[in-house]
């Protein structure tokens, strides 16, 4: 199976285009559980502007040292609660925490997804850094970049070939007597998150794409063009687009000059649309809206994005 024929992965990803998603959940970040009271309406909102993604993140217990708390809720039930509200807006995991999740219940989770809502599912992966969740699985987090190897391995077989058999400590698969169900509509985007204990070379060579944090504009640029060399020599003619997070909170001034938020910008929509433009043009193929640090109401934001941003780098016809 070939990625040329999945919808959300064709609709989102695009040689040097760049579309846009936001993240969830759709409010600021405070030291109390996000609310979660509007979040399927402001998702239909995102998909009738014609954005392309939505994303969710993989957070299990609540560090009380921390604002950052993810959408609140499992990431696979959410996921599920989500799509059954919406239509056709594709789906990302940013990112299922690999080692904290055995890979034939990820494979079993991803493939049910796609054949209940087909070609919506965009998935992320990641090696995890968020030490209470490792302390209450009673998994050593020291360990998550062997661990995070070992299940994308098993994962990836179990997905992308129809009757693997896998030898491994962590099960047994016999393709004389064993098969995955269901079967996947067509195959999985796995996309894999920061750098996941990994290097990039490998990512480069196993990963079907790249979901990466913000950094300065010339590192990034820097780091994007490593990664196409590196996969035009490991996979040669293949396309692995680039996705990047940028934490925003747009101001009511339409022109007013970017200030540094944490891992963003405080800015107006006419200096985040340049940023957008540079963005591309180093390569970004993707980019996710995250607002935990917005002030104005999410409404707003999405409107004004919706109308004056989004027609600049249109969700792809597929």
């Amino acid at each position: 199976m070939s990625l040329e024929q999945h919808k959300a992965f064709n609709r989102m990803y695009q040689k040097d285009k760049m579309t846009l998603g936001f993240l969830t959940p759709f409010e600021p970040m405070t030291n109390q559980l996000p609310k979660m009271e509007n979040t399927v309406e402001l998702a239909r909102k995102i998909e009738n502007f014609g954005f392309s993604a939505i994303w969710l993140r993989d957070v299990t217990m609540q560090d009380l040292n921390s604002n950052d708390h993810g959408q609140l809720y499992d990431l696979w039930i959410y996921f599920t609660y989500l799509a059954a509200r919406t239509n056709h807006i594709a789906l990302g995991t940013s990112s299922v925490v690999l080692p904290l999740r055995h890979p034939v219940r990820v494979a079993k989770e991803a493939t049910s997804i796609d054949q209940l809502f087909p070609e919506r599912l965009v998935m992320g992966v990641a090696s995890g850094d968020r030490k209470n969740d490792f302390t209450a699985l009673g998994v050593e987090r020291e360990k998550r970049g062997d661990l995070f190897k070992q299940n994308f391995d098993f994962l990836e077989r179990l997905l992308k070939e129809e009757r693997p058999t896998i030898d491994s400590n962590l099960g047994f698969i016999d393709r004389r007597g064993m098969k995955l169900i269901p079967p996947p509509v067509t195959s999985i985007p796995t996309m894999v998150t920061g750098f996941s204990q990994q290097s990039i070379e490998w990512i480069a060579e196993h990963g079907d794409g790249w979901i990466q944090y913000p950094r300065g504009i010339e590192e990034q640029a820097s780091l994007i063009q490593l990664y196409r060399d590196l996969v035009e020599r490991k996979s040669p003619k293949v396309f692995k687009p680039f996705t990047q997070t940028l934490y925003i909170d747009l101001s009511e001034n339409t022109d007013e000059q970017p200030t540094q938020i944490p891992l963003g910008f405080r800015l107006g929509r006419n200096h985040l649309l340049e940023l957008l433009y540079r963005f591309q043009t180093m390569g970004v193929n993707h980019l996710v809206f995250v607002p935990y640090f917005a002030k104005r109401p999410m409404e707003e934001m999405i409107q004004e994005i919706g109308e004056e941003i989004l027609p600049h780098f249109p969700t792809h016809d597929f």
